[in-house]
């Protein structure tokens, strides 16, 4: 990259942009490669990134972000493994989270095959290795302890190292509980030295303990003795410890020729988890400026909806809406200093950075952004040079190395072009080389304070003025950028506000040239009539949308009515079905019940009213259904049998819908109906009165029922010799057509035995819907052979 390229970058602080997407990622190596990223120049490679940050941030919303926790560069300790080296517990440890790392994440998109991303591939690349990561997870416990199971071998001599530990423990318990030697140790304890156990004798007795002595504490009054009772079974230990470092070693051996056997899948595995890593952490930065995709181009043409300079706070910064290399190749930016001129040149580059970046720009939908060659800048703060001379030299210098490598692939954005010298002189250079600069085909946006510059723009075709707005009356700028008008100077007004004498003022107008005055006068009146316009066409946008809304909501009342005058007959006539269904359905239930209960109580006198009961019902609802779907027939209109009421239930004849009546019918026939949400005066002559709709037949199933209630059940269900699954559904039955025939109590006979049955009636009992309670027979009902129940 050329030194002004890199230059023209840092101006336009993409790398602070970088930053956020570094802050999104979350292994190392991807927050290593987002600061790393630079902007991209051909537009395939561009496209690809922007659909990858798309189908992430989609991916986003319906699933939340992978996880992508436990990605370290493993890539050392795979080319050590694959030496033949051997790895130490850290090291495969790391392996192992990857591997769980990318099992998760693989897992992330699972097999749902709606949703297809240009992501899938790389997904479906990752590999899935549990085997070898349960393997280095089953042996190592943490960097420093390996489980006692990583091997038999290391189980067995943990085992015999605890048992030999317990050994000396209980042989030097002894002898600091003994009588005989306890005055000769300074404290009644063991402790290790050198990895063996001794104990603290004080240095008088030397003599009287048997042992060796490995430690004499700092004054020296007190030695630290291994007893010769325990010096065999100390070296022992030692024995064991080595035996156990030397077993682990072959462990770490072991799991690292595991490792060495994947190593090109583990790697491959490590740059498919960073590379996801890194998309994921643009579609983060997405939501979090409120980003779109924008559409490209490598035709110059830059358009910007609504944009958001990304590093300031979006709480208070001021959007723009700014093109470039449609109608016009150069834009001349003017208005008063602090305004938002450079931010709004600073934000036509960077976001053309951020999207050849592959990362989304803060703009609206519909933003267009050109793939250029090169984004050159010029921009600098002039408060902080001393001297005009190094001013004016020190941005001389970056255009004349901008235009020495510009062409016609190139976005060239000036900063206070022409400033620091003579103003005739800066603004003839500056136009000079903006001419030069369109000469090439560059696309270039400069900001400047000249008048020439302005005329400039207003005379000539492809240039196009804008300028920042600036609020005479606050003294404050807007920042709202206005493009197709100059920018006012404005000087006089302030001075005036800010109290400066009218005479130096009139001076002063005075001084100035009579065309510079002329073209001021005329910046003003179009800036007034631009104000005019913008109010009338703010009125203009408000009354189309109330009557946008008013339209909407007539077409949406028509779709209503329209849809409930056609669909009104089916409604009904499937709601009628619905409820003929139910009833049906309710009477075969009946008549099962009664078919179980007639068997249970051979009570054949019942069947003939059983029968008579179950014809004249089934009779009824044929008769409902055949009248029901019988073939439609012109109404004919019947007087209401009485008048009509607030509340009464009707259909309106000509809509073919049903309403309610709200108030009845007045001296000249009219009846106020409420009709879904329309309230409506209809014709009584129009109206069909429905209140006792589906009575006749809802009374006839409600006589029948209740004659079937009338047969008669007994009292007591005797459940004896019954298994208890058999018990539960006679029980259940019973308790069905008790409480159809209004019993009160019931009495269940289940007898004492070993109260195996007696428990499975009360455990069912406690569930069943109809049970109010129930208890034990007293004395003269049976006992506890029986159960006396309560029904609801």
């Amino acid at each position: 990259m050329d030194d002004i390229l890199k230059k023209s970058v840092q101006l336009l602080e993409l790398e602070r942009v970088l930053k956020k997407l570094s802050d999104n990622a979350v292994s190392d190596r991807a927050k290593e490669e987002a600061l790393a990223i630079s902007p991209m120049t051909d537009i395939g490679e561009v496209e690809a990134a922007q659909k990858r940050t798309t189908d992430a941030k989609k991916l986003i919303g319906l699933r939340g972000a992978p996880g992508f926790s436990g990605i370290k560069d493993v890539s050392a300790a795979l080319r050590r493994a694959d030496a033949g080296g051997v790895l130490n517990p850290r090291e495969l440890l790391d392996i192992a989270a990857l591997l769980r790392a990318a099992r998760t994440v693989r897992g992330y998109i699972g097999d749902d095959s709606r949703i297809s991303t240009c992501l899938d591939e790389i997904f479906a690349s990752l590999s899935v290795n549990k085997y070898l990561e349960d393997l280095i997870f089953g042996a190592i416990l943490s960097e420093e302890e390996i489980a006692d199971n990583a091997s038999p071998a290391l189980s067995e001599i943990r085992r015999k190292i605890a048992h030999g530990n317990s050994k000396i423990r209980e042989t030097m318990q002894k002898i600091i509980t003994s009588k005989s030697y306890s005055r000769y140790l300074q404290d009644a304890i063991i402790t290790q030295r050198s990895g063996r156990y001794v104990v603290p004798v004080k240095s008088e007795y030397r003599a009287e303990i048997n042992g060796l002595v490995h430690d004499i504490s700092d004054s020296g009054a007190t030695l630290f003795i291994e007893p010769m009772t325990v010096v065999q079974l100390n070296n022992e230990l030692r024995e064991l410890a080595a035996k156990e470092q030397k077993e682990i070693e072959r462990i770490l051996a072991s799991l690292s020729a595991e490792v060495s056997g994947f190593t090109d899948a583990i790697y491959r595995n490590f740059n498919l988890l960073v590379r996801l890593d890194l998309i994921f952490a643009a579609a983060k930065l997405s939501y979090a400026l409120n980003a779109e995709e924008p559409s490209l181009n490598t035709r110059g043409e830059v358009y910007l909806k609504n944009a958001r300079h990304p590093l300031l706070d979006p709480k208070t910064t001021v959007p723009i809406t700014v093109g470039l290399g449609v109608e016009y190749d150069t834009l001349i930016i003017t208005g008063p200093n602090t305004g938002g001129k450079t931010v709004a040149l600073k934000t036509i580059g960077l976001l053309t950075l951020m999207a050849e970046c592959g990362l989304h720009i803060p703009a609206d939908s519909g933003s267009r952004i050109s793939v250029f060659g090169r984004v050159f800048a010029d921009i600098g703060d002039e408060q902080s040079i001393e001297q005009s001379l190094s001013t004016f030299s020190s941005h001389m210098t970056n255009i004349v190395s901008i235009i020495n490598h510009a062409d016609d692939k190139t976005l060239i954005l000036l900063d206070e072009l022409g400033a620091g010298t003579d103003p005739v002189e800066g603004a003839a250079l500056a136009v000079s080389i903006i001419e030069y600069a369109r000469a090439l085909g560059a696309r270039v946006a400069a900001t400047t304070h000249y008048t020439e510059l302005k005329s400039y723009a207003l005379t000539t075709d492809g240039v196009e003025n804008a300028s920042c707005e600036f609020d005479v009356k606050s003294l404050k700028p807007t920042y709202r950028l206005l493009v197709g008008i100059p920018g006012r100077s404005n000087a006089f007004l302030i001075s005036r506000r800010l109290g400066l004498p009218d005479y130096i003022i009139d001076s002063a107008r005075e001084r100035v040239a009579s065309e510079d005055v002329s073209f001021e006068e005329i910046i003003t009146q179009l800036d007034k009539k631009r104000r005019i316009l913008e109010n009338e066409l703010e009125k203009a946008e408000r009354i189309k949308r109330e009557a946008e809304e008013r339209l909407n909501s007539a077409r949406r009342l028509e779709e209503q009515l329209n849809s409930k005058k056609d669909n009104a007959t089916e409604i009904a006539k499937a709601e009628a079905a619905r409820i003929i269904k139910d009833a049906r359905a309710a009477a075969e239930e009946a008549f099962i019940k009664l078919d179980e209960l007639k068997k249970m109580e051979k009570a054949r006198e019942n069947t003939q009213m059983i029968n008579t009961a179950r014809a004249e019902l089934k009779r009824g609802l044929n008769i409902a259904e055949k009248n029901l779907f019988a073939e439609d027939k012109p109404k004919t209109h019947m007087p209401p049998p009485r008048e009509l009421r607030a509340g009464d239930t009707v259909e309106i004849v000509s809509l073919g819908t049903k309403g309610t009546v709200i108030k009845p019918a007045d001296s000249s026939g009219n009846v106020e109906v409420q009709a879904g949400i329309l309230k409506i005066n209809v014709k009584l002559n129009d109206i069909i009165l429905l209140e006792e709709q589906g009575a006749a037949l809802g009374g006839f199933i409600s006589k029948k029922q209740a004659e079937l209630r009338k047969i008669a059940i007994s009292p007591e269900l005797d459940l004896r010799g019954m298994m208890s699954e058999d018990a539960e559904h006679a029980l259940e039955m019973y308790l069905d057509n008790a409480f159809m025939a209004k019993l009160g109590n019931v009495t269940l006979i289940h007898g004492k035995g070993t109260g195996a049955l007696r428990k499975a009636v009360h455990g069912f009992l406690k569930k069943h819907p109809h049970v109010k309670s129930f208890r034990l027979g007293n004395f003269g009902e049976g006992d506890t052979g029986v159960t006396i129940v309560e029904l609801k």
